[in-house]
């Protein structure tokens, strides 16, 4: 049956209303150095709130005749939607929560494209700048808030998980928001919904006014994701690495739910940056987290990272199994840890300065099929780099299973290729068999999965 569609003139909501002539044309330009055709993914993906979906190539193809238009007024401006997807909207009026995530995007996609170009001496390979950029980006969104204590808690995990394990999130998040803790999440369903809906239960029960449920999101993934209507703070970043270094930067801490390949990237990004020999003082609690069936994919991960990187880096982390209390209790006395560390230091509550993230974590990787086969994946190099390049691994796959982008390579040129070192290729692959297995590649329903990778000795 044919999706029905609507078409409205949307005033702003929460963000960005004032355009530059400048900005405004650029929004428009539908070449390839143009913003409109990014705008037009992002604002589509915010549309199909609650779809559920997680192949973006098909997600643009099924709305081809989705179209977004800037309406100048005297007043500020409006944005015109052509066969708009009818679920986003009410008796004709659009979802509130929709209508602040698609000024959210116009805003973002704007300032991540001005600041570049205003900077003198802006660089894109000084991490430096790079780090810069997080910041102006998140202080833009109004993300970070001078004088509130540490309380921004991360939630990593899958979209594609069963409802057990959804249940398990919320009521990990329920605890949260009980102890007055904010969430920090990728914004999009299962594991990073899961936490929110509880939190808001939690924060209700405790007459907490400012919860803060922050979905922190980039144009690669946004189609695979939609932000969930809980997020009451979206931020689009560039790409997935400042995606990754904004949550490191303004969360406090790090609670993982099971997940596939995604949560691997995001795990292995982590432990790369606090096995830096820099970051060894620095408290940042860190649990992985889940029902008692899923002790098994617990301790395969565990097993993983112990064989890739080394006992130091489960040092790094708790795994709590079945205990969402506990994980609460762990999160809040690890939120003090961080104060009083951070008092001392006289860094910042809202933004981690002192974290130091090695360059190779910051540098775009793009996913194609000469980047995938030309991986450092071996043990002659310093751990943290080790972590970097599996992570780019993982990055890769996530690429081909849900970004138009990778879709299209692997449909054209077949699967990345991967390969390195027999001692991390092969516990690689019988991780990411088990991923398959255990559904978590493909949201379940969808039509059977097809690897975008193929490993090669």
């Amino acid at each position: 049956m044919q999706e029905q569609t609507i078409n409205a003139l949307v005033s702003p909501e929460g963000s960005l209303e004032i355009l530059s002539n400048h900005e405004v044309n650029r929004l428009k330009d539908r070449s390839e150095g143009g913003l409109y055709r990014l705008f037009r993914q992002c604002a589509l993906a915010v549309l199909n709130t609650g779809v559920e979906t997680d192949d973006c190539k098909a997600l643009m193809e099924s709305h081809a005749d989705f179209d977004v238009r800037l309406v100048p007024q005297p007043r500020g401006l409006k944005l015109e939607l052509v066969n708009a997807p009818a679920h986003a909207f009410v008796d004709g009026e659009m979802l509130r929560a929709i209508r602040e995530h698609l000024f959210s995007v116009l805003r973002d996609i704007i300032y991540s494209y001005s600041i570049p170009q205003t900077v003198a001496g802006f660089r894109r390979d000084n991490p430096e700048d790079l780090t810069n950029l997080v910041f102006h980006i998140l202080r833009n969104a109004g993300v970070l808030e001078a004088g509130r204590q540490p309380d921004m808690v991360v939630c990593w995990g899958g979209h594609s998980i069963s409802q057990n394990e959804y249940q398990y999130s919320k009521e990990v998040g329920h605890q949260l928001g009980l102890r007055a803790l904010s969430i920090i999440t990728g914004c999009g369903p299962g594991a990073m919904k899961g936490p929110m809906k509880g939190a808001t239960i939690g924060h209700a029960k405790q007459r907490v006014r400012n919860g803060r449920y922050i979905g922190i999101t980039e144009p690669g993934i946004i189609g695979a994701e939609a932000p969930n209507p809980i997020v009451n703070e979206l931020v689009i970043m560039p790409d997935i690495e400042k995606r990754l270094e904004a949550f490191i930067r303004c969360g406090h801490g790090v609670i993982v739910f099971p997940g596939g390949v995604g949560t691997a990237e995001e795990i292995l990004y982590l432990l790369g940056i606090l096995l830096h020999p820099d970051n060894s003082d620095l408290p940042f609690p860190v649990v992985f987290t889940g029902e008692r069936e899923n002790a098994e994919y617990f301790e395969m991960i565990d097993k993983f990272i112990r064989n890739a990187l080394g006992d130091a880096a489960a040092n790094k982390y708790e795994i709590i199994i079945d205990d969402p209390a506990r994980v609460a209790q762990t999160m809040k006395a690890g939120m003090h840890e961080v104060e009083t560390f951070r008092r001392a230091m006289q860094d910042a509550y809202y933004f981690n300065w002192m974290l130091k993230i090695d360059p190779i974590f910051q540098m775009p990787f793009e996913p194609n099929h000469d980047n995938m086969r030309a991986l450092e994946l071996h043990r002659d190099q310093p751990v943290h780099l080790i972590a970097a390049n599996l992570r780019k691994a993982f990055s890769g796959i996530v690429a081909g299973n849900v970004k138009e982008n990778g879709i299209r390579q692997v449909q054209e040129k077949g699967p990345f290729e991967i390969s390195g070192d027999p001692t991390l290729i092969k516990p690689l692959e019988a991780m990411l068999e088990q991923f398959v297995t255990q559904n978590r590649m493909k949201l379940p329903g969808s039509s059977a999965y097809r690897p975008s990778y193929r490993i090669v000795s």
